[in-house]
Formats: C-alpha cells, structure tokens, sequence
C-alpha cells in the first residue's frame, strides 16, 4: 500500500521539477537550490531524508559548478590566444616568405627568378624543369652534382630557346639520383610576396603575389 502522504510529497516534487527543466534543459544554482528546498519541502515528516544526502548533493553541485567555471574560463582563455595569433598571422601581408612548394613567378622581362630545394642526400644528377601554368615545360636545367642540403639556383625567365617566357606563375619540378642511379628525396622551397591572408575552417592560409597558396604550417622564412 502507497502512503498517501509520500505519495503527495512525491508528486508536488515532480511537478516542480518538471517545471524547472520544461523552463530550462539545463539547471543552474538557482534551479538547483529551488529543487532542494521542495525536496526538504516535501519530504515526509515520518521518514525524513538523512542530512548526510543533502550534504553529499550539495557538495557535487559545488565541484560540478566549479568544473564549469574552469571550463569557462579556458575557453576564454583559448579564444584570446587565437585572437592574438590571427593577429601575428595578419602582420605577415607585406613580407617575403619561404615556403615548401615549387611554385615561382616570371616579371616577364627576362630577370632572374630564384628557387630552392634542399637534397636528402648527396646527387650524382640534378635536374630542374620549369613548365608554364598548363603544365607545357619550357626549360630544363641540368644541375649536375650536389652534396647533400639547400641549393639555390636562378632561372633566367627563358625557355630552351632563349626566349623569354611571358609574365605569370611557373612549377619547378626537381628529380636527383644518387651514383647507383637510386632517386634523392628533394624538398622544394619557393619564395614569394605575401599580399593576403585567409583563414580556412579556422587554419591561416597564405596568399602568394605568384599565385600560391599554402598553409602557414609550409612557412620555412620570413624576411621584412
């Protein structure tokens, strides 16, 4: 048999409480001190609750409310810290950056264009191939012997002719073999202006005057 008086008790706790979450879907200090005082309320007078459960709830909604606090606060906390970065990613429009990648940029005018690439190891044969932006080469370089690391080289803005090729962007492709004919790993680096900045999903994005684009994670150098 249910006691009629706990069974009251029991459904005026329910109404409030169902009233507090059908005004909110999470509770917060004030909605959780209202459902304690119903409960101290409506409990029944014959069997009241013992102390030590009031205390123990009261002491999880201190360390959970806590937990949230901090939580807050490193959020907050995160958010100045992008904030702050986007702003010295910004700072970069106007430099001259290096960067992985093989993309160069011909004035059309038959000036010097410098690349780089750095070699795994030391090569027997080096060979450069620069190609126009549908991919047509127009000038092939044999570099000859290199030891191992950074090589820097200038391309004259010609073809095989001698022609100078027309302004706009241009690929770099290298490939290296060793003495036994086995092929170096090469690491390409390209220099350009940066004039813009974007951010994808988040993630900066560096905008190239020569038309590249690269995250700022291939950033290898920055020069003002």
């Amino acid at each position: 048999m249910i006691d009629p008086i706990t069974a009251s008790a029991n459904a005026t706790a329910t109404q409030q409480a169902q009233g507090l979450t059908g005004a909110a879907k999470s509770l917060g200090k004030d909605d959780f001190l209202r459902l304690l005082v119903a409960q101290l309320q409506n409990q029944d007078p014959l069997k009241p609750q013992d102390n030590s459960t009031f205390v123990a709830e009261l002491a999880q909604f201190s360390s959970l409310e806590q937990t949230v606090a901090i939580n807050e606060r490193l959020d907050t906390l995160a958010l100045q810290n992008q904030g702050l970065q986007n702003s010295n990613i910004v700072d970069m429009v106007g430099a001259m950056a290096t960067l992985r990648g093989g993309t160069i940029t011909a004035e059309g005018s038959g000036q010097p264009v410098p690349f780089g690439f750095e070699l795994a190891g030391e090569a027997h044969t080096v060979k450069v191939t620069i190609s126009d932006f549908s991919g047509n080469p127009v000038r092939t370089i044999n570099v000859g012997s290199r030891a191992a690391g950074k090589v820097t080289l200038n391309w004259d803005g010609k073809n095989d002719q001698g022609i100078v090729q027309p302004k706009g962007p241009y690929t770099v492709s290298v490939t290296a073999t060793d003495a036994d004919g086995a092929t170096v790993d090469v690491d390409q680096e390209t220099r350009g202006l940066i004039t813009a900045v974007s951010f994808d999903k988040g993630y900066p994005v560096l905008h190239l005057q020569n038309g590249m684009n690269a995250p700022v994670g291939d950033l290898l150098k920055l020069e003002r």
